[in-house]
């Protein structure tokens, strides 16, 4: 029959009589945003997209999470395109994210939690006996992303003070579909219609005397619906505030959102690997709870049910008005400060004005160390040379009322050198590195961690423990294609080389005459070398920034480690290939640091900044020795 002889409708007739089971196989080869665009050619496909196994193949077709994770954690969420939403949103935060200091490596990689996508910090550290097996790994929680009952994002910072673990609330912005960088922000906000703005803050008490009158004069000449309409300037980027400001308004606002996190709620962020099912239900179950738990935390009017014994018990918004802090701090008979929702008040001894009040905020804020004084003053002195000139922080302030924190998962436009991006020294920032796919050509590309010495992980008489290593490797072509392993964290006290040095770097395409100079393992089996490639290691050279490099070959011995000998030395750095996700779900939590240094930990640092947990046996103690 031709097409001119077909009855109207029966394209979509065809795809309506298709059975459920083979639709859905059909549209896993659509995007999401295709089968919307599907449900909007008439009601007969609306109500047929509509299906869960058609949403179910969607996020199947994801590949983030498991068949047997996506029915558990349906039993969370009013529909299958609800968490498909959820998981398309956070798809790209998953993965490695670094920042280049301290110099030993911070390393955030990001993956499915329960419900959730969580982001876990490897903390720098040694191994046993037995190398990766031997042993948990380390880790600390930096932020999560908790997905509500509707699908949406709720965000969660995490860190430690006082001795006591906190989450601090905020938002998810809308997430580029390239980021490249994560930015830990403040955002001025509206309360809409009225209501409570929730875990955000008036910014009334940020300014100078000067600074809010100029605000209270903006204010007046723009009424509220010319604000709700948006007819007001620009919203002035948080980038563009100075490095002080910046630094003051994320201190003001996570000292006031904090919520301090039941110990109950604080043992598990995601299922752990386990063979027995009755561990692993029970381990289910108290996710789900720690879930409700931080959603209602996040819902932060109202009351709060307690997750064990079903208690209810008030908690106060988070939120004050600009007047009504105006208004406390004109009275001037004491001194007020808002830590995590509740207003607390101490008597003074004297009097204090506005300007005084922001000055000892200021003091206790950027004055809490020399060492930190001295690094802000070398940001400033950076910023002023560069010429750049800063926004007003009543500027910023102008478009809202109140302020919030917010994850900003952004795309910028980086330049790298040998797989490592270059970064900005006062960005509150996590870079995410390029991993390289797995194909016919690049074989070894990826993620690799290992130690210095042969056998692999076997100790040395004078020291129990070996330097674990995180190798990123990529490909490049220049002068021939070469193999650079990039590391992006050392297990040592003390780092010797900085953090994204090139370790090694080979050429593919020039085989290695040197033989290996080992026979067997450290279990007596013969060494098989599939492959040896010629190449330079690193070595004391120009200096800590720059340094020299040595001859050396690169050996693929049985298809699962990679060996990199210095010629002259015979050192040797053994790598297998990681999977960060297994090896987190059976590691260590150990404390995080505080708030906004356990997100971006901005101060160079040659130590392990990390090691002093109580809890964490495996932190590293001594250095390795220079190949």
């Amino acid at each position: 029959m031709s097409s001119g002889m077909m009855p109207d409708g029966c394209g979509s007739s065809f795809i309506l009589a298709l059975p459920d089971d083979l639709f859905a196989v059909v549209t896993r080869s659509l995007s999401p945003r295709d089968v919307c665009n599907l449900a909007l050619c008439c009601k007969s496909l609306h109500e047929l997209v509509a299906s869960e196994k058609i949403w179910l193949a969607q996020c199947e077709a994801l590949g983030l999470i498991s068949y047997w994770e996506l029915i558990e954690w349906r039993k969370g969420i009013c529909s299958f395109k609800a968490l498909c939403r959820f998981l398309v949103d956070v798809k790209p935060l998953l993965g490695i994210w670094v920042h280049q200091n301290p110099e030993l490596g911070n390393v955030v990689y990001v993956m499915p939690g329960f419900l959730s996508v969580i982001g876990c910090r490897i903390i720098p550290q040694e191994l046993g006996p037995l190398g990766l097996e031997d042993g948990p790994i380390l880790w600390a929680p930096v932020f999560e992303t908790v997905c509500d009952f509707e699908g949406s994002s709720t965000f969660f910072l995490h860190g430690r003070e006082r001795g006591n673990d906190y989450v601090y609330p905020g938002s998810l912005k809308a997430v580029d579909r390239t980021c490249n960088v994560l930015l830990l922000e403040v955002e001025p906000r509206q309360q809409g219609n009225g209501g409570k703005l929730f875990h955000s803050m008036s910014h009334a008490h940020l300014l100078d005397k000067e600074s809010s009158r100029k605000l209270c004069r903006s204010d007046t000449s723009i009424s509220k619906s010319q604000r709700m309409n948006g007819q007001i300037a620009p919203a002035v980027p948080f980038n563009r505030l100075a490095f002080g400001d910046r630094r003051k308004l994320l201190d003001t606002v996570t000292s006031q959102v904090r919520l301090e996190v039941p110990d109950a709620a604080n043992l598990l962020l995601f299922p752990r690997v386990t063979s027995d099912e009755v561990q692993l239900r029970q381990d289910i179950a108290v996710l789900y709870e720690r879930r409700v738990l931080l959603i209602q935390m996040h819902k932060i009017d109202g009351s709060l049910t307690d997750w064990r014994t079903g208690q209810e018990f008030p908690l106060v918004s988070s939120h004050f008005g600009l007047s009504e802090i105006r208004q406390n701090l004109d009275q001037g008979s004491g001194c007020h400060t808002f830590r995590a929702g509740v207003e607390i008040q101490t008597q003074c001894t004297k009097r204090k004005t506005f300007a005084g009040y922001v000055r000892e905020s200021l003091k206790q804020i950027l004055g809490k160390s020399n060492s930190m004084n001295r690094s802000h003053s070398f940001l400033k002195k950076n910023y002023s040379s560069s010429g750049n000139k800063h926004a007003q922080l009543h500027e910023f302030l102008r478009p809202g009322d109140s302020i919030a924190l917010t994850l900003h998962a952004s795309t910028m436009k980086l330049s790298s050198y040998r797989a490592w991006p270059n970064m900005h020294d006062s960005k509150f920032a996590l870079y995410k590195l390029p991993v390289q796919t797995v194909a016919a050509g690049q074989e070894y590309a990826g993620l690799w961690g290992g130690t210095f010495g042969w056998p692999p992980g076997k100790p040395s008489e004078d020291k129990p423990g070996k330097a674990l290593f995180l190798l990123l490797l990529s490909y490049e072509k220049s002068q021939g294609k070469k193999l650079i392993a990039t590391k992006i964290l050392e297990g040592t006290h003390y780092v010797l080389h900085p953090n994204g040095s090139a370790m090694f770097m080979v050429n593919v395409d020039e085989p290695s005459p040197d033989e290996f100079p080992w026979d067997s393992d450290g279990d007596s089996n013969p060494v098989d070398v599939k492959n040896a490639f010629i190449g330079e290691g690193i070595a004391n050279g120009y200096g800590f920034r720059y340094p020299g490099s040595k001859p050396g070959s690169l050996y693929v011995i049985q298809d699962t480690l990679l060996a990199f000998v210095w010629k002259e030395s015979r050192a040797v750095l053994t790598l297998q290939r990681l999977n960060l996700q297994e090896l987190l779900k059976k590691g260590e939590r150990v404390d995080a640091l505080p708030p906004i240094s356990n997100f971006a930990y901005l101060t160079r640092s040659y130590s392990n900044v990390f090691a002093g947990f109580s809890n964490a046996p495996n932190a590293p103690a001594s250095p390795r020795l220079n190949p």
